[in-house]
């Protein structure tokens, strides 16, 4: 499909369907329907819109710089001004609710780079306008948001991709050809582990007044309703259940891809995450240890294992290795042996073993860029499944990685029905599954 046919199909949507159905859930009933949608050629720019622009945000800015970046759109306004010199015919807001009303007709995609909480929101709304997706990860901040960014994503024909921007770099493509070509036998268990440790603060008795630069209402979205509190704000949300998911919610799409990738991976059968309690709830775990049980490959009895662990926790076979220097990296242990994977670099183990090893012909070709692939897909109306971390592709590691979060908050093994979407020995999982919503910015 072209990209002008894929502009008309939004076009047919907008006409024949109110925007109240489309994303009245999110508070946009009152939005003009346009009656036709703005046409673009294959291979034209595309005219983009952001959703958070500072730090990751900026980021992607800076990945679409080649296309037109229309409308900026950032909780706090201080962002928004200081973007005002590099991007002036831009137009801002504070609301991405009001820039789909203002601009919806006028753009082809959405990039959403906000706290975790709210990738979700204007996702949804924005794919709902026939708009392609740009998402950080971990793609959602509940298992129900995900399944429904990936079921709007296929039934519009729309091309996604999620923010896991080490997917385009070299290392992991050569580690894949080399699993995947048996270099190591058959994988029977996969450890991961990354350093990075977030430690939240117990809540302060003292009120803090909001800045008058932010939006707190659009910042906190879908969240229960609370005041300010500057513990989230700029960029510690991550420490805290509401907004984000510890280390493992921030960097586990990232490490998990590369076992995903390699091996194929499909959901989870089951996931047991362990660590130090908080002694306030509201604050996320650190120090955490999930074990996986996938499916066993290649026909086997037995299953896959992995095994997640973050900040001072990590696996006891490091120094044995040699690897205890490293604070974050992927081990596969194969019938035939061992394959160790940071971003960067990887070794086949042990080394004397492989010494002569004949690597096999590179098969997986040199990404554009993570964010290139996305917009040169769209450009050739490439439609759905497209891009390499499709949200078909992201959503399940996402999933699995928001499941050990799940496992460590439920404080027990989750045995996991993914077609149902359900942990079937522990109900209390379900508040976690699909997650409360502040009325209005239900998905």
């Amino acid at each position: 499909m072209t990209l002008r046919n894929a502009r008309s199909t939004r076009r047919d949507f907008l006409k024949t369907s109110t925007l109240a159905a489309g994303v009245g859930a999110l508070g946009l009933a009152n939005f003009p329907a346009p009656a036709v949608a703005r046409e673009v050629g294959v291979n034209s720019k595309l005219n983009i819109a952001h959703v958070g622009i500072t730090r990751q945000g900026a980021y992607s800015v800076n990945g679409c710089k080649s296309q037109n970046q229309i409308a900026l759109c950032d909780a706090d306004s201080k962002h928004l001004d200081a973007a005002k010199a590099t991007y002036p015919k831009a137009k801002m807001y504070q609301d991405f609710r009001d820039m789909l009303a203002e601009m919806g007709d006028q753009l082809d995609a959405i990039v959403v780079c906000t706290p975790d909480h709210t990738h979700a929101a204007p996702a949804i709304a924005g794919m709902k306008l026939g708009l392609h997706c740009y998402s950080e990860k971990p793609l959602a901040h509940d298992i129900y948001q995900i399944r429904a960014m990936q079921k709007i994503a296929k039934d519009k024909n729309l091309v996604t991709q999620m923010g896991t921007q080490i997917h385009a770099e070299d290392n992991y493509r050569r580690v894949v050809e080399l699993i995947q070509a048996g270099a190591i036998g058959t994988v029977k268990d996969v450890k991961v582990w990354c350093q990075n440790r977030y430690i939240g603060k117990p809540k302060s008795a003292e009120k803090v007044e909001c800045p008058k630069t932010l939006n707190w209402d659009a910042w906190l979205g879908p969240a229960a309703e609370r005041d300010y509190d500057p513990r989230y704000v700029p960029g510690t949300w991550r420490h805290y259940w509401d907004f984000g998911n510890g280390a493992m919610g921030d960097m586990g799409c990232h490490y998990l891809d590369l076992p995903f990738w390699a091996l194929g991976l499909g959901y989870p059968l089951s996931v047991e995450t362990t660590g130090p309690r908080p002694a306030d709830a509201e604050l996320c775990g650190w120090d955490l240890t999930a074990k996986y049980e996938f499916a066993a490959l290649d026909g086997g009895s037995e299953p896959l294992t992995l095994s997640w662990q973050d900040g001072q926790a990590r696996p006891e076979c490091l120094k044995e290795l040699g690897l205890e220097k490293h604070g974050a990296g992927v081990l596969f242990f194969g019938t035939d042996g061992i394959l160790f994977s940071t971003y960067w670099e990887h070794a086949l183990l042990p080394k004397e073993k492989f010494e002569g090893f004949e690597r096999p012909a590179q098969s997986i070709p040199k990404s554009l860029g993570h964010h290139a692939e996305w917009i040169k897909a769209i450009q050739d109306g490439a439609g759905a499944g497209s891009t390499t971390c499709d949200f078909g592709y992201s959503g399940r590691i996402a999933e699995t990685v928001l499941l050990g979060c799940f496992s460590y908050r439920c404080g027990q093994k989750l045995i996991y029905d993914a077609k149902n979407m359900k942990a079937t020995n522990c109900p209390k999982a379900d508040q976690y599954i699909k997650q409360y919503c502040r009325p209005g910015w239900e998905v």
